[in-house]
């Protein structure tokens, strides 16, 4: 019964209007900002993807450029090229993170208040108690999130060190030590991705779905 007066109450806090055609809070176009940044943020996250596979393309088709002694300036610039662009994907993908975050807050303090502005104690605290655990499951998808950026730059940086370290074995012609190298960091492509997917996932059950599926 609790949770039929819950669901009840957020479906209407979150989209129905009162008079005027306007919630008190502006809920819904404070929802409807969060499901934009929410599309913005897959959207980056799906250029990155590329990008970062796009880069790991590059990177192993150098190594068998040098391996086959085809030691060309203009090979390693195309590889280093590509993984600037990874950079500035991530970089990008970062910033679209911060905006859902402040999105995503500032829905949240709206519907806080608004339910505090509730004369009825019973259904205040029933809805104040669902928010709260709905907000605290999708920060802790915020922290992954962010972690899931970091290990995206650090997977640049191990890239690129990667294409320094070519450049030194193709004077040597040893590349023994460079292969596990470059299948450490095309192993951690998949695992970031999915904990990309995973904020996305959440994101979209926040706008799709009412806050009391988020608490099961």
């Amino acid at each position: 019964m609790i949770k039929k007066i819950v669901f009840i109450s957020l479906f209407s806090l979150l989209f129905v209007s009162c008079w005027k055609d306007k919630s008190p809070e502006d809920l819904i176009r404070l929802k409807e900002k969060f499901k934009s940044t929410v599309s913005s943020f897959e959207k980056k996250k799906e250029v990155a993807n590329k990008k970062v596979n796009k880069g790991l393309e590059t990177l192993n088709a150098l190594k068998s450029a040098l391996e086959g002694t085809k030691n060309e300036d203009k090979e390693f610039a195309k590889v280093y090229g590509d993984w600037e662009k990874v950079n500035k994907r991530v970089e990008n993908l970062n910033k679209e993170y911060l905006d859902l975050k402040t999105h995503a807050s500032n829905l949240f303090t709206a519907m806080q208040t608004q339910t505090n502005s509730l004369s009825d104690e019973k259904s205040k605290k029933t809805l104040n108690i669902a928010i709260e655990k709905a907000q605290n499951k999708y920060n802790s998808t915020l922290e992954n999130t962010s972690k899931a950026i970091n290990k995206l730059r650090l997977l640049h940086s191990d890239a690129v060190e990667v294409v320094k370290a070519l450049e030194v074995a193709a004077a040597l012609n040893s590349f023994d030590d460079i292969n596990n190298q470059m299948k450490s960091i095309e192993d951690r492509v998949a695992d970031i991705m999915s904990e990309l997917n995973v904020a996305v996932t959440e994101s979209k059950k926040l706008y799709e779905k009412k806050i009391t599926e988020l608490e099961e």
